[in-house]
């Protein structure tokens, strides 16, 4: 069901039909630079089901539509800001009605996991390779590094899945990322964006299952 959060970013949001209010997590989810379409209402649906959550994925980019090319979304990324899409995640997290909310995000979502360490909103978080510094042709004024947030939050509260051959999170990258505290989970032969959309060419069916069922291993523990 889709919903307008208070900020007037659309989410999408599906509570487990068989899970009372006591009972149920809340899970928000941090799309891919392609942001809210059927596969992720596809993924809140199943995710809600099959982990018993209340899940809610925000929208990243509000505002005008920017199609389904990647290149006006990547020239858009350096006038994201920070502060309204961190906000609009912890608006989210309040969405489910859960006092308990984990966050899982995949690729330019990952990244905002790293970001959302400083906030205590989010009693979990787990990263689905997630871009560790910030890419040169994103970097704008509302733009900070993702490092710098992991260092001034709860590292240790986060769970990365990365792809030992994504050029998003290069080997120096990934050795600063686990230096803060991350906990750290290499796939060898994958590439991004390799566990959440069995349309892309570099999915790996077991690999993704098992990225997915180390994430709720993580985010319920």
């Amino acid at each position: 069901m889709r919903i307008t959060l208070p900020s007037g970013t659309e989410a999408e949001i599906a509570e487990p039909a068989d899970s009372d209010d006591e009972s149920t997590m809340g899970l928000v989810i941090a799309p891919d630079i392609f942001g809210l379409r059927p596969l992720f209402d596809d993924m809140v649906a199943r995710l809600s089901s099959v982990w018993s959550m209340t899940v809610c994925a925000v929208e990243p980019f509000p505002g005008p539509d920017l199609g389904p090319d990647v290149e006006p979304r990547l020239a858009a990324m350096s006038g994201l800001d920070d502060a309204a899409h961190l906000r609009d995640l912890e608006e989210a997290a309040d969405a489910t009605g859960c006092e308990r909310v984990g966050l899982l995000g995949f690729c330019m979502g990952g990244m905002y996991c790293f970001k959302s360490a400083r906030s205590d909103r989010f009693a979990r978080i787990a990263s689905f390779y997630g871009m560790i510094r910030l890419p040169e042709g994103w970097r704008g004024p509302g733009q900070g590094e993702p490092l710098d947030h992991l260092a001034s939050g709860h590292p240790d509260r986060v769970l990365a899945i990365i792809g030992s051959l994504d050029p998003y999170t290069p080997p120096d990258d990934v050795t600063a990322l686990d230096a803060t505290g991350v906990h750290v989970v290499q796939y060898p032969e994958a590439e991004h964006g390799f566990a959440h959309a069995p349309e892309r060419p570099a999915h790996r069916p077991a690999d993704a299952a098992d990225a997915f069922q180390r994430a709720h291993t993580w985010l319920t523990s």
